[in-house]
């Protein structure tokens, strides 16, 4: 098995640099060894591990959740019963999400109904809208 670089490796998983970095700072990868010019050496098996974080991300995982998945995945006890869990509590949070992404469409939509575009600032029923304090969406 060769060694990459980081930019190699960050090349070949679809992301940038800093992002290896970050995710080493973050605990999601160990710190590889380094040559004695100081350059770090990734085994190949790091661009694998590299994409499933990119992967999990894309699906709104968070980076602790992603460590949880990833220790999950290397814990013998581990059943496929404890990942589907987690895999349904993302889903519920998604769905959570939305209902309040449309929660809060419909109010800047009815907001936006009420302002004809004319006029000044100062009379902007969008803005008087948003000195309130009413109840949120």
């Amino acid at each position: 098995m060769r060694a990459l670089t980081i930019g190699q490796a960050a090349r070949s998983a679809g992301i940038g640099v800093e992002t290896v970095r970050f995710y080493e700072r973050q605990g999601l990868l160990q710190e590889p060894p380094r040559r004695d010019s100081g350059y770090r050496q990734y085994p190949e098996d790091v661009v694998a591990r590299l994409r499933f974080i990119r992967r999990a991300k894309e699906l709104g995982f968070s980076l602790k959740e992603i460590k949880e998945l990833l220790a999950l995945r290397v814990d013998p006890d581990t059943t496929c019963a404890e990942v589907r869990k987690r895999s349904e509590d993302k889903i519920a949070d998604v769905v959570t999400k939305i209902e309040t992404l449309q929660k809060i469409r419909k109010a800047l939509m009815k907001l936006t109904k009420t302002c004809s575009g004319r006029g000044p600032t100062s009379e902007c029923p969008i803005l008087d809208a948003l000195d309130t304090e009413e109840e949120g969406p």
